[in-house]
């Protein structure tokens, strides 16, 4: 049994975009489908490791050959689509906290969404030992630095650590550097594994 367990935030305790919010992104774009969403992601990675917005916004429109109409109402909404959470997940938060845990979240996630969420979710991300979040730190999962940053604030060795998320490229990179990983299932999931 792990006293020390790492959690991702989105697909694990953030829920991921709904699609009335994807369909929102997409009417503010003023495109959509599979070259959007394409482009989307593969443009994420530099984001996530803190590229500004407005940049992110024009690296997406240039891998589409576009320009965005509105890009500050493509950010709004991009930001809203990821404030959603599982409550399941979050009671477990509460659980093992109260249990005396150590817990700590590593989460690739933009720094304009940094804020946004904190001043929705302080209460349940009070209770980890140490938020790492991929804008604030200069990388972003899998890169090996993030994991190993994580482990460092949380004041233990990687070995120490079960990790769990909700991407298999990510859980490969835990697993090379020592620690315990898990792909994300569900909260039933991680109560059997704890």
């Amino acid at each position: 049994m792990s006293d020390v367990i790492v959690f991702d935030l989105f697909g694990v305790i953030a829920r991921g975009q709904a699609p009335e919010s994807v369909r929102r992104i997409e009417e503010i774009a003023g495109t959509g489908g599979a070259p959007f969403w394409e482009a989307y992601w593969s443009c994420r990675p530099a984001y996530d490791a803190g590229r500004e917005s407005a940049a992110y916004w024009a690296d997406v429109a240039a891998v589409l050959g576009t320009a965005f109409p509105d890009v500050p109402a493509l950010i709004e909404a991009d930001l809203d689509s990821w404030t959603e959470v599982d409550e399941e997940m979050v009671a477990l938060v509460h659980e093992l906290a109260d249990g005396g845990r150590t817990l700590g979240l590593l989460s690739n996630i933009i720094d304009d969404l940094v804020p946004r969420f904190e001043a929705r979710h302080g209460g349940w991300l009070g209770r980890f030992d140490a938020l790492t979040y991929s804008c604030r730190i200069g990388v972003a999962k899998p890169d090996p630095r993030a994991y190993e940053i994580c482990a460092e604030r949380l004041g233990v060795a990687p070995s120490d650590v079960l990790f769990i998320d909700d991407t298999e490229r990510n859980i490969a990179a835990a697993r090379a550097l020592g620690m315990r990983a898990e792909l994300f299932e569900s909260p039933a999931q991680v109560r059997a594994l704890l």
